[in-house]
């Protein structure tokens, strides 16, 4: 690479890392991607009207101009930063009302049919089911105080499936549905079906079923009008797959005993740290930069997520609709057609060293790969599984070794590491992310908080289906 240091320079120079409080520390190490060494710095002028642009975003400006509304999810996690006092205290009382719920159902004050709740059944589609989930098995484990389930397509064969698993203890099942107009029709079937199930089994649906929902919308209204046991606000200002500090992610993560302050205050102290407007102090500007450039500002090459670290199994198809909804659009804020758009893939190490890794390093060079490296590999010790090392020294070996064959086969790849999963954590590497999209879409002029191509694709269904 012409300008190019040796691998050490470039990595003292890009390698940046902060800690985050009880997050711990975040770092990611940009030097294996090729750019030249004053590339970032060249680019800092766009990257000013990025921060400009994503700073009037969280000051209230209209950001969803097919719908007109505004995009607020930075709000949820420091209500000091919502324009409206009303909007700050409603999600204030929101979250209380969640941290309540929590404590009424773990104490057997709030109960179904056959005593205290063991199971949560969590009915949403697209971010407000990937991101609980995502959540559940980053953070879950044997002591979950709920055991979740969730329904998010409207196959009959995978709702029999979930029900199934749940058996004879509908009477023992909180069931959460996730809808801000109730008129959805993946969550709507959903919760439709449940409420058969309940039905035949002479249950009654409503002693067990929570909504969150706008309110005034129709799920709001008939939960209302029916007594279902609480409902929960969403508002106009919070999409989907940005959903996930909202009560569709932190009703359900509370429900299974998780800490949710500590997750939320993980994601506020990563939206500290991705205001700051000196490019190599702020991991999201440069995450937005190395997506720029390994595409050509156009997403000529995919982006291959690979954690070493089963917990985060699910990040790579999280990302896949935070990124690819906000990015792939077919015109830009001129209204220019540009087909813009950003593939994402993965799974985990080192179980694709076993499948799509041989692609990676030997055959077309289409992508560009972040590891995610997590140093705490679990809790206790571990044994000598040969020669003194251990499972996960082997992990992070292998981490390590498919990272230095891609780079000397020429190939794009960065690495993020943070010290451990936990809430904290999670929310900060999940806001990480969502500020990481919004720069890029800066730095490519389009919107990255609208989706006609889903509402066009939805209206084709109404079609076929009237």
């Amino acid at each position: 690479m012409e300008g190019s240091d040796s691998l050490w320079t470039r990595y003292c120079k890009f390698y940046q890392s902060a800690h985050l409080g009880a997050a711990g520390k975040f770092a990611l190490d940009i030097s294996r991607m090729r750019f030249e060494n004053d590339w970032v710095e060249r680019m800092r002028p766009a990257m000013e009207r990025a921060f400009d642009g994503m700073e009037k975003l969280e000051h209230g400006a209209v950001a969803n101009i097919d719908e007109t509304r505004q995009v607020g999810h930075f709000w949820l996690r420091d209500t000091d930063l919502a324009p409206t006092d009303t909007i700050s205290s409603a999600i204030c009382k929101t979250n209380a009302a969640i941290r309540e719920f929590a404590r009424e159902v773990h104490g057997g004050k709030v109960q179904g049919a056959d005593g205290s709740f063991k199971h949560l059944l969590h009915i949403g589609i697209g971010g407000s089911a990937l991101g609980p989930q995502l959540v559940a098995r980053a953070l879950g484990g044997s002591n979950d105080r709920l055991r979740a389930h969730y329904l998010d397509n409207t196959d009959p064969d995978g709702i029999d499936s979930v029900l199934a698993a749940i058996g004879g203890e509908l009477g023992r099942t909180l069931v959460t549905v996730v809808s801000k107009s109730g008129g959805t029709p993946e969550p709507r079937n959903g919760m439709l079906e449940v409420q058969s199930a309940y039905k035949n089994a002479q249950i009654a649906f409503v002693d067990h079923a929570v909504a969150i929902t706008m309110e005034g919308s129709k799920l709001d209204r008939d939960a209302k009008k029916d007594k279902w046991l609480r409902r929960f606000s969403l508002w106009d200002w919070v999409g989907g797959r940005t959903s996930v500090t909202s009560a569709v992610g932190l009703l359900p993560a509370a429900l299974q005993g998780y800490d949710i302050d500590a997750f939320l205050d993980g994601a506020a102290a990563m939206d500290r740290l991705t205001r700051c407007r000196e490019l190599l102090a702020n991991p999201a500007a440069l995450l937005a930069l190395m997506w720029f450039k390994a595409g050509d500002g156009r997403g000529a090459k995919d982006m291959v997520i690979l954690p070493y670290c089963d917990r985060l199994e699910l990040f790579s198809r999280y990302l896949q609709q935070l990124v690819m909804e906000s990015l792939g659009k077919e015109k830009n804020r001129a209204n220019k057609v540009v087909h813009q758009g950003l593939a994402v893939y993965g799974n985990k190490g080192s179980t694709d060293q076993h499948a799509y890794v041989q692609q990676l390093r030997d055959g077309i060079d289409n992508f560009f790969v972040t590891f995610v490296e997590v140093l705490h590999d679990r809790e206790g010790e571990s044994i000598d599984v040969g020669h003194g090392a251990t499972s996960g020294d082997y992990l992070h070996g292998f981490l390590q070794g498919t990272r230095r064959a891609l780079y000397e086969s020429g190939r794009d790849s960065m690495t993020l590491t943070l010290d451990r999963v936990s809430p904290a954590s999670l929310g900060a590497l999940i806001a990480l992310y969502e500020r990481a999209v919004g720069l890029y879409a800066e730095l490519i002029d389009i919107n990255a908080y609208h989706q006609p191509g889903v509402e066009a694709g939805k209206k084709a269904a109404n079609d076929v289906l009237e």
